[in-house]
């Protein structure tokens, strides 16, 4: 039985050196997806480097996505909805590229998937012990900085499964995030709602927005899944506003109904916490990351 981490990168070397070091002994196998394109469509250079990860260079494997899906929409028009569907089906073609490369696994191991800056805590799991068909991962969500805490909010990032009842990564991400009771009878004709369920509480960290603030402008306007940057024509100063504020501008708690107008027009304050409840390697190594720590 073997542990396999699959994830997509686009440019975070930092976050994906916490990744491999924090799940390096849990780990056999470590899948990393890059495409040559961004989620808007925007040809991008490769730029993962196993390289620059010498003691992990072993157990990485880097797939390089050079195709964009075949049902993507025509854009010419500009229209928010068409882009940010696109969007959807690039991130989704990207993470479902990652099952092609999984065959040579045997059934009995066990894929996890997440996007690269959730990090399972897989300290206390034993998981030859587990038997429910889907683990999902609570996590503890972080902006900014590495100890800047969503105080309100638990994010549920990593999803795993034996490779037998894997169907694709998409699949897996979107399993929804609760243990249904058996009398629940959509829950037999529904491919994303179980009762089989092991929902491990204290399940890691989601360190999200990591970056300056000109490159986290960079990041949302490149990125059609945050549209609404461009619709409020936020700009740096905004965004510098809400780092040094610590809040975000976002309200993940509204119906998923409302628009991204309406999602983000709350802010919420964020809570500084004692690094020592973050990963292991961090507070060892809290002089390296000194810049990304709030004293």
């Amino acid at each position: 039985m073997k542990i396999i981490d699959t994830t997509t990168y686009f440019e975070e070397d930092m976050v994906m050196d916490v990744r491999f070091n924090v799940l390096n002994e849990y780990v056999d196998k470590f899948i990393v997806c890059e495409a040559n394109y961004s989620h808007s469509g925007k040809k991008k250079n490769i730029n993962f480097d196993k390289s620059n990860f010498p003691k992990f260079k072993n157990k990485i494997i880097h797939l390089v996505l050079e195709d964009e899906p075949k049902n993507l929409e025509d854009e010419s028009s500009g229209e928010p909805h068409i882009q940010r569907s696109n969007s959807v089906k690039r991130i989704n073609y990207q993470r479902d590229y990652i099952s092609n490369y999984l065959k040579d696994f045997d059934d009995e191991d066990f894929i996890m998937y997440s996007d690269n800056d959730e990090i399972p805590n897989l300290k206390d799991i034993n998981f030859k012990k587990l038997k429910s068909k889907i683990i999902l991962f609570k996590q503890k969500i972080f902006y900014y900085k590495l100890n800047l805490l969503h105080p309100l909010l638990n994010w549920f990032g990593t999803k795993c499964c034996k490779k037998k009842d894997l169907k694709n990564i998409t699949w897996l991400r979107s399993i929804k995030n609760k243990k249904y009771n058996f009398l629940r009878l959509d829950v037999l004709f529904s491919e994303l709602k179980y009762m089989n369920i092991n929902i491990i509480d204290n399940g890691g960290w989601h360190f999200t927005n990591l970056k300056t603030p000109e490159d986290l402008l960079k990041k949302y306007l490149n990125d059609e899944m945050h549209s609404e940057f461009k619709l409020r024509n936020i700009g740096l100063d905004e965004i510098k506003r809400l780092m040094n504020k610590q809040v975000v501008g976002y309200n993940h708690f509204i119906d998923s109904t409302a628009s991204n107008l309406e999602k983000h027009s709350t802010e919420f304050q964020l809570e500084k916490i004692d690094i020592n409840f973050l990963p292991k390697y961090i507070v060892q190594n809290s002089s390296k990351f000194k810049d990304w720590i709030l004293e």
